[in-house]
């Protein structure tokens, strides 16, 4: 629906927004996507061997693919008969070249493979497909290793029988109950078979969002659901671990003196020699975050990996760890020094032998531990000055820091992966405006086995496609560089003056700008309309120094706009086409918090907004993602950020959508903004999809919001839908 919509005047000016621009706007994806064959996806080194598999786009969708350390080839199945097996399974048409399959395990004579949220296996040789059962959460019973005792749960309880026994079962626990019930895992046994790790929950709150389902498939009236959705400050789940003496029927409390307010703790993880366990604490509120290891003996506890930070230890995509010689050394990572980077610690000190990496540049991933050789593969960022700070590139390290070695070279992002017994490698190379090589190549020498793919882009430039440009501008400090892409419709007249869209995602978990090639990218598709579309990485995202990523911190307002507005102003200092006088943004999830933020913190930059799905007040969102950036306990900085509690400031057009079935960011945040926003008397533009979860809206949002852009930055009236065919 529509609330208080501000008609903007038509004008005829110009011929952007025109029929034939939303034409190309709404069929670039899936004309432009087939137009450059040979883009690989991920590859998987399958377990144990010298093969691996990986996707290739084709000119029709995607294939899937099998190789050796020969660069042999061949498809990875029967794309058809799978297809026709999934169909019959399903009960609808599958198309063999859209198969969308993920991890994949390849078996003697059969796969496995994730597609429809099921798992399923299927022979190779006959094409039979079945599906396999889903893991229970929790296990009814735990067989011991050696096969003769048996552990349940009874009456919040943890037992003992002896296997295929049920009345040798004797408690071993007696201090369990609804409030503070045991629970087991996967390796609650001790490699011996002597010893027991489980945890003894106290439950805490059970928060639940709710939602009416409007228009419901199968019934006329409405349906009422809820689920479960913690939110920040929430009193958690308390979990206590317990260690039991199996032969001596002893119970032993460790001691939380060194875990005393966990937001989490990780499953018990027994060493193979059975002389202790670990778990990793991470504090409630993201500031601390400990490696612990339990002795098996005496119940005793102790931290030897101990981080503690000032703003907040990021758990989400930086955080490593690899145990060595069953955990008498451990490899971690850390942004102590002000960046990520390896550290190696002795497992029975506890004390840091050393730093394994260390400089101005960051470690984004380790590609493999070779604990025999005692070397790390990992791929970095910003070694290289002067150039792009996110390209990845794969390097070799020993244990001691010593005889850093890079193994790629080429000013592009490489996506490389390590075979299992590292003698090979696959290097897939890209950048935006260079479509993606993959390499085979080996280790020692590094030297180039075959180059198994090489995307064409010829068909794709020649139907007029152009690759976004790459800008930087300084940021608040004068001194850092902030790096962003520019796109421009293909019919692009530098004669003319264009309003500006800037995408915006400002999550602090990752970084975003695209560093590789895309042929069908939306931002493209929005620019056929007649646009500049642009993306920018500020201040507060991830994969810089801990100081950039530290902006973010109980400031999610901030969103990196004090750069992004310098970053704007040096494009239109560069471009004449590029009108400041119309600049519009737009965002989903945490990107629809940042839109509507451009809106109320910077509306004197900001004209319009797009704002869908947003987490427009952190305290009302998900408690996991918001306490990581915001902190805990919930302070005055959660007021400080919120797009509720500043909707009076609302300056400009705005156009708010939500989903009205969305279990990712509660819906009643958007519907908060609008109380406030009516409160406040501003007019805005409100669409709520019935149905709707997070994402997925389709083609009728992406009009709306080319239209409401269409409307506010260019001035035009877009097509009259309800006439078009």
């Amino acid at each position: 629906m529509r609330f208080c919509r501000e008609e903007a005047p038509a004008s005829k000016t110009s011929a952007q927004g025109t029929l034939p621009d939303y034409q190309r706007f709404l069929s670039f994806t899936d004309k432009l996507r087939p137009l450059t064959p040979g883009i690989v996806g991920d590859l998987h080194w399958i377990e144990k061997s010298d093969r691996f598999w990986h996707t290739r786009s084709t000119a029709t969708g995607t294939e899937y693919v099998l190789a050796n350390a020969d660069a042999v080839k061949q498809p990875a199945f029967d794309h058809q008969r799978l297809a026709q097996a999934l169909a019959q399974q399903l009960g609808q048409p599958v198309n063999p070249a859209r198969l969308a399959l993920t991890a994949l395990e390849f078996k003697a004579d059969s796969l496995e493979f994730l597609s429809n949220a099921e798992r399923y296996e299927i022979n190779l040789a006959t094409y039979q497909l079945k599906v396999l059962p889903r893991a229970p959460e929790a296990p009814r019973t735990l067989l011991s290793p050696d096969g003769k005792s048996e552990l349940f749960v009874r009456n919040c309880n943890v037992w003992l029988r002896a296997k295929g026994a049920p009345k040798s079962a004797v408690p071993l626990s007696t201090d369990g109950s609804e409030g503070n019930y045991y629970t087991l895992s996967a390796k609650s046994w001790s490699p011996n078979s002597l010893k027991v790790a489980v945890y003894r929950i106290r439950p805490g709150q059970r928060r639940k969002i709710y939602y009416v389902e409007s228009s419901p498939a199968d019934q006329v009236q409405p349906r009422p659901k809820d689920t479960v959705y913690p939110k920040p400050g929430d009193a958690l789940d308390l979990p206590q671990p317990v260690l039991f003496d199996v032969a001596a029927r002893r119970q032993m409390n460790v001691d939380n003196a060194l875990f005393p307010n966990p937001y989490s703790l990780s499953r018990p993880a027994w060493r193979e020699d059975s002389r202790a366990f670990t778990f990793e604490y991470n504090q409630r509120g993201h500031q601390g975050y400990r490696l612990i290891e339990v002795d098996a003996t005496s119940g005793q506890a102790r931290a030897f990996v101990n981080e503690e930070a000032s703003t907040f230890y990021c758990y989400y995509s930086k955080k490593f760890r690899e145990d060595v010689a069953d955990g008498r050394e451990v490899i971690w990572t850390s942004e102590r020094d002000g960046w990520n980077h390896l550290y190696l610690y002795d497992g029975l000190t506890g004390k840091v032998k050393n730093q394994i990496t260390k400089g101005p540049w960051v470690v984004r991933s380790v590609a493999g531990v070779d604990a025999k050789a005692r070397q790390v593969y990992f791929l970095a960022s910003g070694v290289d000055p002067q150039k792009d700070p996110y390209f990845r590139q794969l390097f070799r390290v020993d244990f001691d820091g010593s005889n850093l070695t890079r193994l790629t070279t080429l000013d592009a992002d490489h996506n490389a992966s390590v075979s299992p017994d590292f003698q090979f490698f696959t290097d897939s190379y890209s950048r935006v405006d260079l479509p993606s090589v993959t390499e085979l190549r080996r280790l020692s020498p590094n030297s180039l086995i075959s180059t198994l793919e090489k995307a064409d882009d010829t068909a794709l430039r020649a139907s007029g496609w152009r690759p976004p440009e790459v800008l930087t501008a300084k940021a608040r400090d004068g001194q850092t560089d902030i790096w962003g892409l520019i796109y421009r419709p293909s019919n692009f007249n530098p004669n003319t003056k264009y309003p500006v869209l800037e995408y915006i995602y400002a999550g602090p978990h990752d970084s975003f700008v695209p560093k590789r090639f895309t042929p069908a990218n939306a931002m493209q598709a929005m620019a056929e309309l007649g646009f500049l579309v642009v993306q920018i990485d500020g201040m507060g995202t991830s994969n810089r120094s801990k100081a950039f990523h530290d902006v973010c911190w109980k400031n999610l307002a901030d969103a990196g706009f004090p750069d992004r507005v310098l970053w704007h102003k040096e494009a239109a200092g560069k471009y004449p086409a590029y009108d400041l006088s119309r600049v519009g943004i737009y965002g989903h999830s945490a990107g629809g918090q940042n839109s509507l933020g451009a809106l109320l913190f910077h509306g004197d930059f900001y004209h319009a907004a797009a704002s869908s799905a947003g987490c427009h007040d952190n305290r009302m969102d998900k408690i996991s993602w918001n306490e990581q950036w915001m902190g805990w306990p919930v302070g005055p900085e959660y007021a400080a950020s919120s797009n509720v509690d500043h909707a009076h400031q609302l300056k400009g057009k705005l156009l708010l959508a939500v989903g009205e079935l969305d279990t990712n960011v509660d819906p009643a945040s958007t519907l908060q903004v609008v109380n406030a926003l009516i409160k406040a008397k501003k007019q805005f533009d409100l669409l709520v999809l019935p149905g709707a979860n997070h994402g997925g809206w389709g083609e009728y949002w992406d009009r709306q919001r080319a239209d409401f852009f269409v409307r506010q930055l260019m001035h035009k009236d877009p097509p009259d839908w309800n006439a078009v065919p």
